[in-house]
């Protein structure tokens, strides 16, 4: 069984992943390793990447890294849930550079849809503090969501009215909140 994972945990796995990739990529955190990484949770179970370039190297180094930390790397993206957000890469916010290798939190207007798709309690928790945090805007979440609607017939686990109307629900209530 794999132990949890906690951010000293993660900033391990940016060193080893500096150190063993042998060029130049990008790696994108989403989920829980963002929430740790922010403070917004103090734990996870694993941590979900997508590689965007794939650096050369990458995958032995991952191997070497569940070895060695005992922890759980899964490839997962809210693109690989959903239709990719225009304009993801310059939504993700930069984290740093380890070696040749750099590091973002993924779009947070693609995982808070990713996990309005979801409709978990904690996914909806997960929303409510990106949001408080303004990791990003509602004018963003729901313009987004409007551009990947008629691509979500590609997504057959997707309901896109109960997606559409998670949206306008969450929008509704953070408005309503401000007042």
């Amino acid at each position: 069984m794999r132990s949890t994972v906690d951010p000293e945990k993660i900033k391990q796995l940016m060193n080893i992943l500096g150190k063993e990739a042998r060029g130049s990529g990008s790696v994108y955190f989403t989920g829980g390793a963002s929430a740790l990484l922010i403070g917004w949770r103090s734990s996870t179970v694993d941590i979900d990447i997508r590689l965007d370039p794939e650096p050369s190297g990458v995958f032995q180094a991952i191997s070497k890294i569940k070895r060695e930390l005992n922890i759980n790397i899964e490839l997962a993206s809210p693109q690989d849930f959903l239709p990719p957000l225009p304009g993801w890469r310059d939504r993700s916010v930069f984290i740093g550079k380890q070696g040749q290798v750099s590091f973002y939190h993924y779009d947070f207007t693609a995982q808070a849809l990713s996990k309005l798709s979801r409709g978990y309690e904690r996914d909806i928790s997960d929303v409510q503090a990106m949001y408080a945090q303004q990791l990003f805007s509602l004018e963003d979440l729901d313009n987004c969501f409007k551009a990947i609607e008629s691509d979500l017939i590609r997504f057959p686990s997707i309901d896109s009215d109960v997606l559409k109307n998670r949206v306008e629900t969450f929008i509704e209530q953070m408005r309503g909140n401000r007042q």
